[in-house]
C-alpha cells in the first residue's frame, strides 16, 4: 500500500536533472515497445489457445495491458519531443504507438495535452477535477468523455468485427479489447487520478503528487508516472529517464 501512496516531494527532495540529448535511444525503446506489442497481440490472437483455467491467459493479458500502456508513454513522451530530436520521426512514432492504442488521435490530443501542462488544476485544464464530479468513476467518466471520439469507438467496433472473422472471439476480447480498457484506467489511476486528486497547497506549482520511491512499483504501474510532480517539474525527461530525478 506505501507504494500507491502519494506525497508531495519538498524542493530539497526534488533530484535536477539536465537535460541531455536523446539520440536514438527514444526511438529504439519506443520501436521496441511497438514491435513487442504486435508481437504478443499477434501471437496471443492466432496462434495461442488459452487454458482458462491456468493463470498463464491472465498473465498474458496482464502483459499486454502494460505494453499498450507503454503504447501511450511513448505518444506522450512525443509530445513533448523527447523520442527523437528529428521532429518528424518522433510525430510519426508518437501517431503510430497512440493509433495503435484504440485509435488515439496523436494530433488531435497534443493540444490537450499541452493544455494540461500549462493550466494544470485549472478550468482550462481538460483533466481537470473540480469537486462538482467527486470520486474515481465520476472524474474517470469525465475525462474520457474530454478524450474518447465517437470515430474511435467506431474504429474500435469495426476493427473487432474483423478480426473475430479471422481469430477466436474469446482471444479477440481477451487479448486485444480487455487489455486496452485496463491499460486506460491504468493511465487514468496512476497519471491523473492519483497524482491530481484533491486540493493542493498553494506552494505546489505543478498541482501534483508523486508516489513515494519505489522504482520497480514505479515502473510496473505505469512506466515511472507515479513520479508525476517530477514529470511536470521536468517534463523534458523521457520516461526512462524520469526516475533519476526522484
Amino acid at each position: 500500500m506505501e507504494a500507491l501512496a502519494t506525497s508531495v516531494p519538498s524542493v530539497a527532495a526534488i533530484r535536477r536533472v539536465a537535460p541531455a540529448p536523446v539520440g536514438t535511444t527514444g526511438v529504439a525503446i519506443g520501436g521496441l515497445i511497438v514491435v513487442l506489442w504486435a508481437a504478443l497481440v499477434g501471437f496471443l490472437l492466432a496462434r495461442y489457445q488459452p487454458d482458462w483455467h491456468s493463470p498463464a491467459p491472465y498473465l498474458l493479458a496482464l502483459l499486454q495491458t502494460h505494453l499498450y500502456t507503454g503504447l501511450f508513454i511513448t505518444a506522450h513522451d512525443a509530445m513533448h519531443g523527447v523520442v527523437s530530436p528529428n521532429k518528424r520521426l518522433n510525430n510519426a512514432l508518437g501517431t503510430l504507438a497512440a493509433g495503435l492504442f484504440a485509435y488515439n488521435w496523436f494530433p488531435g490530443q497534443l493540444p490537450k495535452h499541452y493544455a494540461h501542462h500549462r493550466h494544470v488544476g485549472t478550468q482550462e485544464d481538460p483533466d481537470f477535477h473540480d469537486g462538482r464530479h467527486p470520486g474515481f468513476l465520476p472524474w474517470f467518466l469525465r475525462f474520457a468523455w474530454n478524450y474518447v471520439t465517437w470515430w474511435q469507438i467506431l474504429l474500435m467496433a469495426a476493427t473487432y468485427n474483423v478480426l473475430k472473422l479471422f481469430f477466436p472471439q474469446a482471444n479477440v476480447i481477451a487479448f486485444w479489447m480487455i487489455p486496452a480498457v485496463l491499460a486506460t484506467l491504468q493511465l487514468f489511476f496512476f497519471g491523473t487520478y492519483l497524482p491530481h486528486r484533491g486540493e493542493h497547497a498553494a506552494d505546489n506549482p505543478h498541482k501534483s503528487r508523486s508516489q513515494f520511491r519505489h522504482h520497480l512499483w514505479a515502473f510496473v504501474s505505469c512506466y515511472f508516472f507515479g513520479y508525476h510532480y517530477e514529470h511536470h517539474d521536468q517534463p523534458y525527461l523521457p520516461w526512462w529517464r524520469l526516475w533519476r530525478a526522484k
